[in-house]
Parts: structure tokens; sequence; C-alpha cells
């Protein structure tokens, strides 16, 4: 079927072929090369003038067996699980992999992933989550697992900040307790973090869940 086709030009083989690759993983999230087969249709020249520009086609038995079967190694059971999910929500997105001595990072690329990250990111905080155990289940050693999508996790990072930094003036300036609308404890915890070197302002959590909110209080002064 069409749907397991892609083609991509570049100034070599390699690029294109990383295009049409790409392209299918948008449709089969967590495909690898293995379950790719490429066809060269124009090798290029040196001096690029002649794009290079290859045709690939999904192996989709083969892509369905290995998505059945976990994966030993952390991170690969992170990309499977987030795949998973991506082709649950039918997204053409694809996910790309990075691991770090403390941690393994997921990101989902491409549009309208609206769905995947949830109101105040609940739904991407409970695939991180999940993520998370799947990947280190039983092991004594163990790194920060992250799923984010597309610059989310940075961008939700620096509103909470704003949003921290004006309750807490607002706490100082009126004198009073301030809250901040409802997050997950992810997020209520990063408020938390930001502020707790400040001496002027305390925080705590009120309320049950999901409408459970972070307090932003003014510290009383000593005696």
């Amino acid at each position: 079927m069409a749907d397991r086709l892609a083609e991509a030009e570049g100034t070599t083989l390699g690029e294109a072929k990383w295009g049409a690759f790409k392209a299918l993983e948008r449709r089969f999230p967590g495909i690898d090369a293995d379950s790719v087969r490429f066809e060269v249709l124009a090798e290029g020249d040196a001096g690029g003038e002649v794009a290079a520009r290859v045709r690939a086609e999904a192996d989709v038995d083969a892509w369905r067996a290995r998505s059945e079967t976990l994966p030993d190694d952390p991170a690969e059971r992170v990309r499977q699980l987030v795949s998973r999910v991506v082709s649950g929500l039918e997204l053409r997105a694809s996910v790309d992999m990075e691991e770090t001595a403390d941690e393994v990072r997921a990101t989902v690329n491409g549009e309208d992933l609206g769905l995947l990250i949830g109101r105040h990111g609940a739904t991407i905080d409970a695939v991180q989550y999940l993520a998370g155990r799947s990947a280190f289940r039983g092991d004594a050693e163990r790194k920060r697992v992250v799923v984010d999508a597309a610059g989310y996790r940075e961008r939700r990072e620096a509103q909470l900040h704003r949003a921290a930094d004006r309750a807490a003036e607002d706490a100082l300036s009126f004198d009073r307790p301030v809250e901040l609308e409802p997050m997950g404890a992810h997020e209520r915890k990063a408020v938390h973090e930001y502020l707790k070197d400040r001496t002027d302002v305390e925080t705590y959590s009120e309320g049950d869940e999901p409408d459970r909110r972070l307090v932003v209080s003014p510290v009383a002064p000593s005696d």
C-alpha cells in the first residue's frame, strides 16, 4: 500500500535515506532500519548539482513483530512505549532518543501534539511515569526518564517559573497566600523546587486531585 512508501531527496544518499526513513517513522512509530528497505532512484553527484533520491518501503510485519517484543535496553523500552502511545493516538510523529549518564529522554516531534501533551501536561506526564516504570522495573540503578514533545517541557517550565514569580510578588505585596492553578504532582514539585531557596515565601499544597493546587504564602517575620 502507498502508506508503506516514502521518497526523499538529499545532497548525499545518506541524507536522502535519512529523510525517507524519518517520513516512514511518522507513520510507523518506533520503526528501525532493519524494518525498512531502500531503493536508490538517483545517486546524485559529488558536486550536489544532481540530488540523490531514494524510495523507502516499510516492512509492516517486521515492525509489528518488533513492537510486540520487550527490548532489553531501558532506552529502547522507553522508545517502544512512547511509540505505542503515539501510534495509538494516531499522531504523525517521530520519537527521538537521547541518553546521558543520568537521563533517558524521548522527544516526540511532529504536528498537532496537543493530544499527547494533554491539559497542563497531564497526558504526557502520565506517559513519562509509565515510561520510567517500564524502563527500569526491578533495576537497582535507575536514570531519570523524560518524555518531551517538541520542546514542551522547556516552554512549560518557563511558564511555571513566571507564574511562581507573580504569585510570590502578589503574596508579598498583599500579605496573603496566593493559589496557583490546579496542576499535577510533577509540576507542583517543580514550582516548589524553584521557590525553595527564597526566605520570604513558602509553598504548600491544598485540595484533592485533580484540583490540588500549590499555594505561595509570605513567611511570617520572626520576632
